[in-house]
């Protein structure tokens, strides 16, 4: 499995590539910063983060894309920001049919740490052991995407199995229902028809 992991931002944009399965090894292919600059419209800012998240599918080709799930802060203006980062990673992977994960912060950190609060520096470590690097990647949001990507790798099959399990028991849900309408259905159309009654009452007359 390969994956794209976008920690998004519009200042700066943390992209990194993990290959490998859960319970294996895993490696690094790549890791880096797409940047734009603060003195740029809104726009121009987005369009260079799309363009360099789409060097970067060109460049590594994943299967999946993991984008951090962004949460409402004190800071509206940094959480908009991240926000429109995030949602130009999963359009260009969905342009692509990609499919796309969102990981909570807190998933993420209990992922790789096994702690939802650890911090940006326990992450970089457990990130540089994981994936046997000679130092943690620099900044931290490089980290940060290298850390989606692990977490997506080693929830997906827990994933799937719980999609598969909800997917087939809707499934059964569904042919009992259809089977009970059916089986309803012949019972009335098999039923014998009640006989309706032509008698007329008539009273007689004294004379």
């Amino acid at each position: 499995m390969r994956v794209l992991g976008v920690d998004p931002g519009l200042t700066r944009c943390g992209v990194g590539v993990v290959e490998g399965v859960a319970g294996r090894p895993l490696r690094m292919l790549g890791v880096g910063v797409i940047r734009t600059g603060a003195d740029l419209a809104i726009g121009e800012r987005l369009v260079l983060i799309e363009r360099g998240i789409e060097e970067w599918l060109d460049a590594h080709r994943p299967e999946f894309v993991a984008v951090e799930r962004v949460f409402s802060q004190h800071n509206v203006r940094t959480v908009m920001g991240t926000a429109q980062a995030s949602a130009v990673a999963m359009l260009c992977a969905a342009r692509r049919g990609l499919p796309v994960a969102l990981h909570t912060p807190s998933e993420v950190k209990a992922a790789v740490t096994g702690s939802g609060r650890a911090d940006k520096a326990q992450v970089g470590s457990m990130v540089t052991r994981l994936l046997r690097l000679d130092a943690p990647p620099r900044p931290a949001d490089a980290a940060d995407a290298l850390a989606l990507a692990i977490c997506h790798i080693w929830r997906a099959p827990a994933t799937n199995r719980l999609q598969q399990a909800v997917a087939a028991h809707r499934t059964t849900n569904s042919a009992r229902t259809t089977n009970s309408a059916r089986t309803a259905n012949q019972a009335r159309t098999t039923s014998p028809a009640r006989p309706t009654s032509t008698a007329r009452t008539t009273k007689g007359r004294i004379s």
